[in-house]
């Protein structure tokens, strides 16, 4: 069925930290809106407001009709325990849900209940509706089609990155709601996977809003942007896609602080001739107490005057500058400055691999042949699960090699991002679990760095792993200002980042003068950052391109 999602009023805290207020919003049937803002701002917190799981502070959330199904997909892929790839398939297309919901209204038909034909009905049609009458079958043919060759029965905790990826891939592919909400569907995506998921949002005719900070992604799907403004505390709607959205937005920034400087310019003027006018006025007072006692009667009365005269003016410009339309200042949005410390060279070999063979489970790497040299810039492109992050491992030491041999150069100083964010992952509070990483830094010196990176008090207490994926990302990346390194090895850094932060990276990573492996499947990253050589990884095998 076609539908539409209304929210009015709507408004969000976390804490005692207001994330947006006054947010009105319509999802129509063929929308694509593209939900942006910097981490924190409320965007994950908003999409669980509109599909029901959370209570707004304020406001109301409707849909039209109120039997319409409405998909949440969340950044996470939620693997949990025992729960196999086909549960895991049926649970995210709603497909589990409506079955325990048919079940109960059979059971109430059978046993006769009052209105469980109605309910029987309804439960029916929404099976249907999900498409849990053929799901197994279109399940199989999907993981077929994506590569997914584990088998549907196959425990979900025991997939690769890769493999979950393509997993959460194949339960949005599966997926029959009548309004979308899709949390960073992005992530940790190959390029193939990448462009059928392009395919599945553009094609789809229900509104859709969706959270990603793939900048060609946005671009290519969104029809309307909705910016949650942290800085400004305000919430804008854009129409058009992502190209339009980035010029508007720039040229009302322009306006807004044009239009300030000419209210502040104006201001700035009256209470200059206002002072003057006192001033002036002072003056005059001073000069006829000073002469009250002589007989020159003419000359007492215009000094009167004119004290009275510039007494007056000075009304006048009070009045000119209260009768102004007060602009307010545009705040200037947090803006992270990154730079990435570097360690004095390492030799002029950093890595090598020779005839290199490493097996996990039915998976083989190699054999590789394989050299980096000081200061190669090297990307590192394949789809999921063909082997790059082990390629990294084997790289890195990291793990031993089954077969040939493996060495790591003089000198190497290794910073890294890597794809699932585990160095700040434990139980322990992030501040501890960052100066341990950074060699037992000083307290205010980690702090100060944290809060750099937007890791702010209320932050740097908790335990790491209670932290968004994004804010473990970023505290990965002040480790790479806070300790020198000489080799830079980032695993799908763009994940979970948002726009400003991965643009600070691009910067940053275009100023570090050490050795870089690169492994990204965001396209406008590959384009923007320099390299020197690149590898493409295919079924264990790796070439240079």
């Amino acid at each position: 069925m076609t539908a539409t999602l209304v929210a009015k009023d709507l408004s969000a805290q976390h804490g005692d930290r207001t994330l947006f207020e006054g947010l009105d919003l319509v999802v129509a049937p063929g929308d694509v809106i593209g939900l942006v803002g910097a981490n924190g701002a409320g965007k994950s917190s908003l999409l669980r407001l509109l599909a029901g799981l959370d209570a707004p502070g304020r406001g109301t959330v409707g849909r039209t009709p109120p039997a319409a199904t409405v998909g949440h997909l969340p950044q996470e892929p939620d693997r949990r325990p025992g729960e196999s790839v086909r549960d895991f398939l049926a649970r995210r297309t709603g497909v589990t849900r409506a079955q325990r919901e048919l079940d109960a209204a059979t059971e109430a038909l059978v046993a006769g209940a009052d209105g469980a034909d109605d309910a029987y009905a309804a439960g029916l049609e929404r099976w249907l509706a999900l498409g849990g009458a053929d799901l197994d079958e279109r399940a199989e043919e999907t993981a077929a089609t994506l590569g997914l060759t584990t088998g549907l029965d196959h425990p979900m905790t025991a997939l690769s990155g890769g493999q979950a990826a393509r997993a959460s891939l194949a339960s949005l592919l599966l997926s029959r709601y009548d309004v979308f909400l899709l949390d960073e569907p992005t992530n940790d995506l190959d390029l193939d996977g990448l462009d059928r998921l392009e395919a599945f949002v553009t094609g789809l005719r229900a509104g859709t809003v969706v959270v990603s900070h793939d900048r060609e992604f946005l671009t290519r799907t969104t029809t309307k942007i909705l910016e949650l403004d942290l800085a400004q505390q305000r919430v804008h709607l854009f129409g058009g896609g992502y190209a339009a959205y980035l010029e508007e937005r720039s040229t009302a920034r322009r306006h807004a602080r044009e239009e300030y400087e000419e209210y502040a310019g104006k201001k700035a003027a009256l209470e200059e001739r206002g002072r003057t006018q006192r001033a002036w006025m002072d003056k005059g007072t001073r000069n006829a107490r000073r002469k009250a006692g002589d007989n020159d009667k003419l000359g007492r009365n215009l000094r009167g005057e004119t004290s009275e005269k510039q007494a007056a003016k000075a009304r006048q410009t009070q009045r000119m500058i209260e009768r102004l339309d007060e602009v307010e200042e545009p705040r200037k949005e947090w803006e992270l400055r990154m730079e990435i410390a570097a360690a004095p060279r390492s030799g002029a070999v950093v890595a090598t691999l020779r005839d290199a063979v490493l097996r996990r489970g039915e998976f083989q790497l190699g054999p590789v042949t394989l050299r980096v040299d000081w200061a190669d810039r090297i990307a590192i492109t394949g789809a999921n699960g063909s082997g790059k992050s082990t390629l990294l491992a084997a790289l890195l030491g990291r793990v031993p090699v089954d077969e040939g041999a493996a060495a790591l150069g003089s000198g190497v100083l290794t910073g890294e991002v890597d794809q699932a964010r585990l160095l700040f992952d434990g139980p322990e509070p992030l501040l501890e679990a960052f100066r341990a990483a950074a060699g037992d830094m000083d307290p205010a010196e980690a702090r100060t760095l944290l809060a750099k990176f937007g890791l702010k008090a209320h932050h740097v207490l908790r335990p790491a792993a209670t932290l968004s994926p994004g804010e473990r990302t970023r505290a990965a990346l002040a480790l790479l200002q806070g300790r020198g390194v000489n080799l830079l090895v980032l695993d799908e850094p763009t994940n979970h980042l948002d726009l400003p932060a991965i643009e600070q990276l691009e910067s940053a990573l275009e100023a570090f003068t050490g050795t870089l492996l690169l492994v990204t499947h965001d396209r406008r990253m590959l384009e923007a950052v320099r390299v020197t050589r690149r590898l493409r990884v295919a079924d264990g095998r790796v070439t240079e391109v």
